[in-house]
């Protein structure tokens, strides 16, 4: 069903021209994916191994190192900083940064299957880091276009290592926040919501309103240093799940942004050709680290059920999960296949995505909630792998789509009917 998604379906007809950042691009050639690993350094891997070993064996290699925080980060609510230590030590915070630049040059499939092992071992790492890591890959998808200021931040996050921060779950088409022009650029005011990271990260990644005198109301999207002049990070992140994201709020308050670091124009509350791209890109790398979750919380739930093996109840409950994960796997593969390695903008392959991202979304409730279930009351304790699963994974229904939204966006596809 996913790939039957038509085309039709776009709110805007592209043709062959697409408008990205403040640009107009015609034809661009085919984009042939760089995957070879580049030349890096790890405390814990050996140079030669960095050559040969993707970012996903690099992931499932350091996996046990992280998991050893785990819990106590989400006892403390605290951020996974040794996680990020782990991440750095061993390259992959650049691992969407192309060949050229000093990165591996992963595509959306890989940073998707690299926070899904990360999920196995750190819900909160999987999810913080896949913030990040969807902002380096929409920035390598600018850079391939020539688009300005990509390059100088790819080659930082290659370089430094440095973490972008995005706001854009919390704004997405509706963002919070005013612009107002001023000599050189604008002045900024607003508060900006679930900034997983927000605690080490060097740039946010966000955007502003703007009610422009002749276009209207307008969405700026805007590059922000976090060490900027009124910028602060609040201490308020406690929930009850994704304890160690470090998704704080962010205020701005009057902060400077000069015309250079403004990276697009777009129109308020439109899902615009821009916005398709950076979901195509970013959900399905958000999706890898919550079907990550919910697989870490069905094996050990397999694992407790082996005393009771031979009971039908428990092998039912297994089989519940194990078929859930399967067709989740499925959607996301579907969704994937869609995106490709240099996704075009396509309402159809958000729809696809999103219908993934709620499949996942269900699923994950529905396979914590039964591993608790065949786990039995130790899985009740605080410090239980299920238990940290069974509240990490509900975070997945609060990202754009919802899953009542995406059903409700593909009823109306399907009808042809307007919002």
């Amino acid at each position: 069903m996913v790939r039957r998604m038509r085309p039709e379906g776009q709110p805007q007809k592209l043709g062959s021209r697409i408008w990205t950042g403040a640009v107009t691009f015609v034809d661009w050639p085919p984009y042939d994916a760089r995957r070879t690993v580049g030349v890096m350094t790890t405390t814990h891997l050996a140079p030669t191994d960095l050559n040969t070993t993707s970012p996903v064996a690099r992931a499932a290699e350091l996996g046990p190192r992280i998991a050893a925080h785990a819990a106590r980060h989400d006892a403390e609510g605290t951020f996974v900083s040794e996680a990020y230590d782990e991440l750095r030590a061993a390259g992959l915070l650049r691992a969407a940064v192309p060949v050229e630049l000093g990165g591996d040059g992963a595509t959306v499939s890989e940073l998707t299957a690299l926070q899904r092992e990360l999920g196995h071992h750190c819900g909160s790492t999987a999810l913080a880091s896949a913030m990040h890591q969807h902002v380096v890959a929409f920035t390598a998808w600018r850079y391939r276009r020539g688009l300005p200021g990509a390059e100088a931040t790819l080659r930082r996050v290659a370089e430094e290592q440095i973490l972008l921060v995005s706001t854009g779950g919390g704004d997405y088409t509706h963002p919070h926040g005013e612009a107002v022009r001023v000599d050189g650029g604008y002045r900024v005011t607003g508060r900006k919501r679930f900034a997983s990271q927000s605690t080490a990260g060097t740039v946010l990644s966000t955007m502003f309103c703007f009610d422009d005198p002749e276009q209207g109301r307008r969405v700026l999207n805007m590059a922000v240093p976090v060490a900027a002049e009124g910028v602060t990070v609040a201490d308020n992140w406690d929930t009850l799940g994704m304890r160690g994201t470090a998704s704080n709020d962010v205020d701005l308050v009057d902060v400077f942004v000069p015309e250079e670091k403004v990276l697009a124009n777009r129109p308020w509350g439109v899902l615009d050709p821009p916005l398709q791209v950076i979901s195509s890109i970013a959900f399905p790398i958000v999706c890898g680290a919550y079907l990550g979750i919910a697989e870490a919380a069905y094996d050990a739930a397999a694992a407790a059920a082996g005393r009771r093996s031979g009971d039908p109840a428990v092998q039912r409950q297994v089989g519940v999960m194990r078929a859930r994960l399967q067709v989740a796997d499925w959607a996301l593969d579907g969704a994937l296949g869609l995106v490709g390695d240099d996704p075009a903008p396509s309402y159809a392959t958000v729809l696809a995505v999103m219908t993934a991202k709620a499949e996942i979304a269900r699923a994950g409730v529905e396979v914590c909630d039964l591993a608790m279930e065949v786990a039995g009351g130790p899985a009740f304790f605080r410090g239980s792998v299920i238990e940290r699963c069974y509240r990490d994974i509900r975070a997945a229904k609060f990202h754009p789509f919802t899953p009542e939204d995406t059903l409700l966006a593909l009823g109306r596809d399907a009808l042809g009917a307007q919002a």
